[in-house]
């Protein structure tokens, strides 16, 4: 059965994710880190005046990385409401998580690169 759009209850689905996003913040030091990061990175952006094709880049890259580090978060909180003994493969599964989180990292850097490295050498 397809549900009535209510405005209320779109409103209430982003105070949900502004509750995600503030736990994330608060529970992670990696998010605090991807924050100050990415931060850095949109002020080097505006100082460099990056083209609007570097953005899309600088975007995508800043996004994968908070996406990666909020599944990880989410996996890793669901394996805890599992159980608090050690787990085989809840431990795997936070191990994978935490390598996404990587991959998100090593690929966001070498956007970071490719964007500003010229923009860096050219200022030399």
């Amino acid at each position: 059965m397809k549900r009535k759009f209510v405005p209320s209850e779109r409103f209430s689905s982003f105070r949900f994710a502004l509750a995600g996003l503030r736990y994330l913040l608060v529970s992670e030091p990696n998010s605090r880190i991807h924050l100050a990061i990415t931060i850095l990175v949109v002020a080097a952006g505006l100082f460099f005046r990056l083209a609007l094709n570097e953005w899309r880049w600088i975007i995508l890259a800043v996004a994968l990385v908070w996406l990666s580090e909020a599944f990880n978060t989410a996996i890793e909180r669901l394996g805890d409401a599992v159980t608090d003994e050690p787990h085989p493969q809840i431990g795997l599964a936070k191990d994978v998580a935490a390598a996404a989180v990587m991959f998100a990292v090593i690929g966001a850097a070498a956007i970071g690169i490719s964007v500003f490295g010229p923009h860096l050498i050219g200022s030399l």
